[in-house]
């Protein structure tokens, strides 16, 4: 017998005392605390342990009674005694073998926050979604059909959703003071003091355009999914028009690829002085260019990513990559935005913003990166022994997100969802899940914790890429979120990696907060629900607006009108006009003045709008009765707020 087996069997009792004592005093005061990494390494030991005290104790009795038997010539009941004694004394010393510990499902537990959350308002994500944004009858077959086209996006609608995302992310009324507000946290996160943008200082929007060339002959690439021109448009609407700041100061795009002719044409269009990043040069275009240093360095030092297989057969093959050069653009920014995509993706499961910074090294492609990916081939997840399923194995999406010229000097993430894909280089598909019922998602994403964001975006991929819905369901492969858990909390690193990319001896901290919803249906997080302090995900969804945008009569009153019909059974319309932008509150009152439930809580422009109450609270139908719809508007001219009577007749 080996030293070290009988090692382990000699202090097995003294583990499994220590494991059992530790686990109680843990777990008893706080049972959340059993799904703590530490906690899932002492259950199985503590666990084992009791099955072994529990195999001595019925070996003991057993073998009390077969002596009883034996003196008594009871050898049929002594027989099965002994039988009983033997099998638990097998499994008492089994008891003793290495532990098989619990598996890693533990992991995706619901409303467990792990990490810091970042932000104004710590852990935020604002889910904005608008039907009208999009076109559903866009095919996006032909390249006179493109998803990205202006045709087939509401230019307005964007600007209002981008507009109510900023300001329920900041808690602002006024779109200066939201981005101010941002700037400021930003500056203090950094050190700079409590200062907003200063004049000269540079920002760069960075895009996901993959497969994008200024002119392509290929309609597959044109129709790609990748971040559409309209949400772009909108953040530099704000940061011009809304915040002057000069058009030269920013710079939009994806240094990695091309300047899509199509994207730039809508961009340059309206703001022709700003610098328009492009890996080849072209009309009108600024040409990336490599920085002058080595400056990102991979946590695995040579242990995990390799140059590849030229022909994407094979990630682990050819030499140890260990460091890369950024795009200058990413060094000499001061503020950085994230516009990533809301897509799936085949090799890392979905593609996001730590995916999005595959474009800012230098060489001429991320082949070298997809090692510290789940699944590095991207072939079908079954016999591919290459496969880096599972947690706490190297994942280089946390070296992206924690350096500190990409992740680490952004001041706010965004993902565009108007439409979402299906994999790395496939075009958009509609979502089939509640709220999306078959149509395309329609959403903006914005948040000042890009972990927290991408938890959401996680959740909602993984509830829709399934079986019964798509064939793409690469979410479901395990340890998509591997890099969350680690970005979030180093305690979930894997033996011998410490994340320092800029390799100064000093390793990341808790880069925002990481948890997943309670459920598909209610999508709550620990703060929505008020059991913990992760995630809070604020929910802006426009589905009845009304407003006639092409038209010259604005409101010039604020008013709300009769609901109809009343007395309803069992919904009714509730109208109001907005003369100016404000932020507003639609809520229902029952007869004792508690508000049962809220309609509309979002920054609106000024217009016409149609809200419809279903008579339900909390799911559940309103009771018969006299109830009280309250208006409330908070705008530049100050507060208004109007009360209708309403009666639910059943």
């Amino acid at each position: 017998m080996k030293l070290k087996s009988v090692l382990s069997k000699l202090f097995f009792p003294l583990i499994g005392i220590g494991a059992s004592i530790w686990f109680l005093l843990r777990v008893i005061p706080k049972p959340s605390r059993a799904t703590y990494p530490c906690m899932q390494v002492a259950y199985p030991l503590a666990s084992a342990f009791v099955v072994y005290l529990l195999g001595l104790a019925t070996s003991a009795f057993a073998l009390g009674k077969m002596r009883d038997h034996w003196k008594n010539s009871r050898y049929w009941a002594m027989a099965g005694f002994m039988a009983i004694a033997l099998v638990a004394g097998f499994f008492a010393f089994q008891a003793d073998q290495p532990a098989v510990y619990a598996s890693t499902s533990y992991l995706d537990t619901a409303n467990t926050p792990r990490g810091i959350p970042k932000g104004i308002f710590p852990g935020r994500v604002v889910w904005t979604r608008n039907p009208n944004a999009t076109n559903e009858n866009c095919s996006n077959s032909t390249f006179g059909d493109a998803y990205f086209l202006s045709k087939n996006t509401n230019m307005s609608v964007v600007n209002d959703m981008m507009t109510n995302s900023i300001l329920s992310l900041t808690g602002k009324s006024d779109v200066k003071k939201a981005w101010d507000t941002l700037f400021v946290y930003f500056n203090m996160k950094k050190g700079k003091g409590p200062v907003g943008y200063q004049a000269g200082e540079k920002i760069f929007i960075k895009t996901n355009a993959v497969g994008a060339t200024q002119v392509t002959t290929s309609l597959d690439i044109f129709t790609w999914a990748k971040t559409a021109p309209q949400p772009v448009l909108a953040i530099m609407r704000e940061l011009i028009n809304g915040c002057g700041i000069p058009q030269a100061n920013i710079t939009v795009g994806d240094p990695g690829n091309d300047c899509q002719n199509e994207f730039y044409d809508i961009w340059h269009a309206e703001f022709p002085n700003v610098k328009y990043i492009s890996r080849s040069a072209g009309t009108g275009r600024t040409q990336s260019v490599p920085g002058a240093d080595t400056s990102i360095f991979y946590a695995d030092r040579g242990a995990v990513l390799r140059a590849g297989d030229p022909n994407w057969g094979d990630m682990s093959k050819g030499i140890p990559i260990t460091a890369d050069k950024l795009y200058s653009v990413f060094e000499q920014t001061d503020y950085l935005i994230y516009v990533a995509a809301l897509k799936v993706h085949e090799r890392a499961g979905m593609t996001l913003i730590g995916k999005c910074n595959f474009g800012s090294h230098t060489r001429t492609n991320a082949m070298h990166l997809h090692m510290g990916l789940p699944n590095p081939d991207g072939v079908a997840p079954a016999g591919n022994a290459r496969s880096r399923f599972g947690f706490n194995k190297y994942r280089v999406l946390v070296d992206l997100l924690g350096h500190k010229k990409l992740g680490g000097n952004a001041m706010l993430f965004v993902v565009d969802g108007l439409w979402g894909g299906p994999g790395a280089n496939v075009k958009p598909v509609k979502f089939k899940m509640p709220p999306f019922n078959n149509d395309w998602p329609s959403s903006i994403f914005v948040s000042q914790d890009p972990i927290a964001l991408e938890s959401v975006c996680y959740d909602i991929l993984k509830a829709e890429f399934t079986s019964d819905k798509h064939a793409e369901t690469y979410p479901q492969m395990v340890g998509v979120d591997d890099h969350l858990y680690q970005a979030a909390d180093s305690s979930f690193w894997p033996a011998g990696v410490r994340y320092d990319p800029e390799r100064d001896g000093t390793v990341i901290g808790s880069l925002g907060v990481h948890e997943h919803w309670d459920n598909a249906i209610d999508q709550k997080y620990s703060r929505d629900l008020g059991t913990g302090s992760g995630i809070e995900l604020k929910k802006l969804e426009i589905l009845t607006s009304v407003e006639d945008r092409n038209s010259s009569m604005q409101p010039n009153v604020f008013a709300m009108e009769p609901n109809y019909p009343n007395p309803f059974n069992p919904s009714t319309t509730i109208r109001y006009h907005l003369p100016q932008a404000a932020q507003v509150d639609l809520s229902i009152y029952n007869v004792q003045g508690q508000c049962i439930c809220t309609l509309v809580n979002v920054y609106q422009t000024s217009g016409s709008y149609s809200v419809q109450w279903n008579g339900r609270v909390n799911g559940t139908s309103a009771a018969s009765g006299i109830y009280f719809a309250r208006l409330s508007a908070q705008g530049t001219q100050g507060a208004q707020s109007q009360v209708q009577r309403m009666v639910l007749l059943k």
